[in-house]
């Protein structure tokens, strides 16, 4: 797509093309390997042919990315926990970064999972300046934190202006990461790194690059966009904020995994879908595992002797389209780069683990108790109440085991296709990781049957108010709720009433104080005390989480070393052959209809409809958007 902009007569004149990857996830190969078959909707190695393309078509271009990029799929264990990075070694990530010219990147969140050890090892192949603006050494030198990473860098960038004129403009290009990553990976982060907020950061840092002789500054910016609610400092999705900060010329976007332009934001004040700007800045977001190529393209003039961003669009190159047709060639020679390591990532997650006696799938673990997630629930569980034996926490005896879990493949931004789908057979690594996606470790929180109730209370904002009496339809799932905070704790029972308003919002804000979602909460068929003490089982994310209702009130008591993915890797290893089967400890309520022409839909993949004979509430309606097919739920009693 070539995007022209028209100059005034005399004036100097510069076209300056914009191009960012986001969120790849070391989805580098167009390859699935939970399905262990070529996927042509992912895959850096089709987005390189995009890369190339968009280069080809201007004068002048600067390739970014955006972070998130070393986790994501089971080729990062591999990289990170079997194979290794060896001392020279370049990570396939930045050895394809390397070879495609990647001007300079930031960090996502994700990069912190392994550890400052191994991101560090991995970062010493990396060619290009990694930039962020919000991270800083925990200890403190004459009273001041420095910077952990470069906050920022400044280009000399040569160009050529619209009469064939070369020219020197300074880019200026600064990183961000959600400020969140200090609780979510707490165990790798604390006492080494503290993290300030975003939008704060931008204004100690803009004016300074400035003061520096920028002429453009450029934001790589892993943090989405929300304008739902005024600005907080330290909030996660900052990226509306940002374009509000005089001096920003153009920010690059990611962490939501969503695509602007796009109609996900097309209700937020201050946008133009068509030009692809907020508040008058450009901004871009392409997506997750490189699915889209982000373009912004700028148009510079010399006013007075300063450069200014007169005109820009921003623009979403696909490389497949909505049906997963691929629209780009694959790159061989990069496919080549990398087809030693994947090819172990393929030997490695095709190794036996265990048997299942009937199919594993998530397609409707937003609406029912499902094996999915009860699997995750029963391998946490055994391995609680086994290590909690240990004298060393014989102050724990006799308080209830509990478990949490969510569905973390259940469609939502990742797609029609993003579920879980296993069928009956040999149970291989690769599962494992369809079940599990993080390397997330496990942890115990201590909490008390009022937090406990809270705990639900969030993960019931999963679903949309039922009006009863309303005809026609009525969406079910909250389309903003992520299915990852939907947490199903096993051990005890509960029914969840969706003709009550949510009592928090997304965020774990308070929206109804007077609600009460979650019914008939027992444990062993008695009332659920407020007082009542119980310990569960979860991952180091939620378990350090300061936001999340009744999670930020416990008390954690355990941080296990290992992970959530190799407990449950052992379970099965233990088990050998698993019936997987759901014990129904949780159901949405049925309540009363007054009208029969009134139907719950929610989404789900096509491929949901192998399965859908075998429940008796729930029927395939027909194809719905980007994708997804409908279903309907009946909820009356």
């Amino acid at each position: 797509m070539i995007i022209l902009f028209l100059g005034k007569g005399g004036e100097c004149t510069v076209q300056l093309r914009l191009l960012e990857t986001s969120d790849i996830h070391i989805f580098l190969a167009n390859y699935d390997y939970y399905q262990t078959k070529e996927d042509n909707k992912v895959g850096l190695v089709k987005t390189a042919t995009l890369i190339k393309q968009a280069r080809d078509e201007v004068r002048n271009s600067m390739l970014f990315d955006n972070g998130d990029h070393l986790q994501g799929n089971p080729m990062d264990d591999y990289l990170a926990k079997v194979k290794g990075l060896k001392e020279g070694e370049v990570h396939p990530v930045y050895r394809l970064f390397n070879i495609l010219g990647y001007d300079a990147i930031t960090l996502g969140n994700h990069e912190f999972n392994y550890g400052l050890d191994f991101l560090n090892k991995a970062l010493k192949g990396a060619k290009m300046p990694v930039v962020n603006a919000n991270i800083y050494q925990a200890e403190a030198i004459d009273g001041k934190n420095n910077p952990y990473f470069q906050p920022y860098v400044i280009f000399k960038k040569e160009v050529v202006d619209e009469q064939g004129k070369k020219l020197t403009i300074n880019v200026g290009v600064i990183g961000f990461v959600p400020p969140q990553i200090i609780d979510w990976d707490k165990a790798n982060l604390e006492g080494k790194v503290i993290v300030q907020s975003i939008v704060e950061s931008a204004h100690k840092w803009v004016p300074i690059m400035k003061k520096n002789g920028v002429d453009v500054i450029v934001a790589l910016a892993h943090t989405g966009i929300s304008a739902a609610a005024p600005y907080q400092p330290g909030m996660e999705n900052a990226a509306y904020y940002l374009t509000e900060i005089e001096g920003i010329d153009a920010i690059l976007t990611g962490h939501q995994h969503n695509t602007f332009p796009g109609p996900v934001y097309r209700n937020l004040p201050n946008v133009n879908m068509k030009k692809g700007t907020i508040n008058g800045k450009p901004v871009v977001m392409p997506g997750s595992f490189a699915s889209h190529l982000g373009v912004i393209d700028l148009q510079l003039q010399k006013r007075k002797g300063k450069w200014q961003v007169v005109d820009s669009r921003s623009s979403l190159w696909p490389i497949a389209d909505e049906k997963g047709n691929s629209l780009v060639e694959t790159d061989r020679a990069l496919m080549k780069t990398i087809l030693p390591d994947h090819e172990a990532t393929i030997g490695y997650v095709n190794k036996p683990v265990g048997e299942t006696s009937a199919p594993i799938f998530s397609y409707f673990s937003l609406v029912k108790d499902d094996p999915s997630v009860q699997i995750l629930n029963n391998a946490q569980t055994e391995y609680l109440v086994e290590v909690l034996k240990d004298p060393a926490y014989s102050k724990y005896a006799g308080i209830p085991i509990l478990s949490a879990a969510a569905p973390f493949k259940a469609g939502g931004r990742g797609g029609p296709n993003y579920y879980t789908d296993i069928p009956k057979g040999t149970l291989a690594i690769k599962n494992v990781a369809d079940l599990y996606v993080y390397p997330n470790t496990l942890q115990a929180v201590l909490v008390n049957g009022a937090q406990l109730k809270e705990w639900l209370e969030m993960s019931a904002g999963q679903f949309n108010q039922i009006i009863p009496d309303d005809a026609g339809e009525q969406q079910l799932i909250n389309p903003n709720f992520r299915f990852y905070n939907f947490d199903v704790i096993d051990g005890v029972e509960y029914y969840i009433d969706v003709t009550k308003p949510a009592k928090y919002d997304v965020n774990g804000n308070v929206l109804n104080s007077d609600t009460s979602r979650i019914v008939n909460l027992t444990f062993q068929g008695k009332p659920v005390l407020l007082e009542q003490m119980f310990i569960v089982g979860t991952n180091n994310y939620r378990a350090a989480s300061t936001t999340f209702p009744g999670v930020k009130e416990s008390k954690i008591i355990v941080k296990f070393p290992d992970e959530n993915r190799q407990i449950l890797m052992n379970y099965l290893q233990k088990k050998k052959i698993i019936n997987p089967s759901a014990d129904q400890n949780w159901s949405i309520a049925k309540f009363k209809g007054s009208t029969s022409s009134q139907t719950i839909v929610f989404d789900s993949s096509p491929k949901a409809q192998n399965y859908v004979s075998r429940f008796k509430d729930i029927r395939y309606i027909g194809p719905s958007s980007g994708g997804f097919a409908k279903y309907s739920i009946n909820l009356t009693e």
